[in-house]
Formats: structure tokens, C-alpha cells, sequence
């Protein structure tokens, strides 16, 4: 009896803590401008490869030439599903983020 309690709960406790993996917000977004987040759809979106968790791997994104000279409204990194798997599966090894960025309408 001991011993089927003893798997359970490190079962239930397997998938609480993967639960809480998965589920953790890890997004960072910036407005240069202030203002409420966007939520319209990005010009520019491309994953970039990171390891180890993330202090492993540098990535820049050139904003004059993703918006054409306009202004930027909105930067944002985020870990979208396709992160989050590739993430698990390597074992935290391969750790990609997504950037986004919005720019301002041509005038």
C-alpha cells in the first residue's frame, strides 16, 4: 500500500511541476512610446536560437530595417508553444525565444 502511494504521488507531483513549466509566462515587451500593449499582428516575426536557458546565444534585430525607417511601437520577446516544445524535448539544452516587432503605419 505504501509503495502505490509512493508512485502517485511522485506522478501527481511529475505533472504539477510540468504544468507549472509550461505554463509560465515568459514574455517581455516593450513600448518606446508608452501606451497599451498592441495586440494587432507583428511586421516582423522570427525565432532566434538560444541555449542552456537563455544566457547562452546574442541576437540582434535591426528595427531600422525590419520597419523602413518608421518608427518603432513595439518590441516583444516570447516563448510561443513551438519554443516551450523544442525547449522540453532537448531538455532545456535548446531554448529558442521569438522576437516581434510592430512598427508605425506608413503616413
Amino acid at each position: 500500500m505504501f509503495k502505490l502511494c509512493n508512485v502517485v504521488y511522485r506522478k501527481v507531483g511529475l505533472i504539477l511541476l510540468l504544468t507549472m513549466f509550461v505554463s509560465a509566462c515568459s514574455t517581455v515587451t516593450i513600448r518606446p512610446y508608452g501606451g497599451s500593449k498592441d495586440n494587432s499582428k507583428p511586421n516582423y516575426v522570427d525565432s532566434k536560437p538560444f541555449y542552456f536557458g537563455g544566457p547562452f546565444g546574442k541576437h540582434k534585430v535591426d528595427v531600422n530595417d525590419v520597419c523602413d525607417g518608421n518608427d518603432v511601437t513595439q518590441m516583444q520577446t516570447v516563448m510561443t508553444s513551438s519554443d516551450w516544445f523544442f525547449s522540453i524535448i532537448t531538455i532545456g539544452i535548446y531554448t529558442p525565444r521569438t522576437a516581434k516587432v510592430w512598427c508605425e503605419a506608413d503616413q
